[in-house]
């Protein structure tokens, strides 16, 4: 059974850490790590927190690893995404995937980011198949358009 995430003392503490490497430019979980800004869903002011984008199929991904947190609630809202690390800024139009274009990305998010792996019943060597049912469970976004 996969572990259920808490946003703890430890987790912010880590989330903190790794939001001041990411805001001087320095990458962090092989350079996959990003800030996300978004606009809260409700109060309308910016929220902003570390995500990794993986690249597979020739297209960069945001997943949530943990489920339905905040900053997919907010994207579902306003399909606007800002990542940025240092200097590097980029504003991109997000597509929510359905379970079968999820499922590959699911499964290279977990063998490129295997910390995240307790969080998955699937398992790093289980087929895509297996990722994709879990889809509902871990949202996946397409960066799908780049405004600038």
């Amino acid at each position: 059974m996969a572990r259920k995430y808490r946003l703890g003392v430890a987790r912010k503490t880590v989330n903190a850490g790794v939001k001041a490497l990411l805001a001087r430019g320095i990458p962090a979980a092989g350079g996959t790590g990003f800030l996300l800004t978004t606009r809260g869903r409700k109060s309308g002011t910016d929220r902003t927190t570390p995500v990794n984008v993986v690249e597979t199929g020739g297209e960069r991904w945001l997943v949530s690893p943990y489920g339905q947190v905040g900053w997919v609630h907010n994207l579902r809202a306003d399909p606007t995404a800002r990542l940025w690390r240092g200097r590097r800024r980029e504003t991109w139009e997000v597509e929510e995937a359905g379970a079968a274009a999820a499922g590959p990305v699911l499964r290279a998010y977990v063998r490129k980011i295997p910390v995240t792996a307790p969080f998955f019943d699937a398992k790093p060597g289980d087929p895509a198949e297996a990722f994709a049912a879990e889809a509902d469970r871990h949202p996946v976004f397409r960066l799908a358009r780049s405004r600038g």
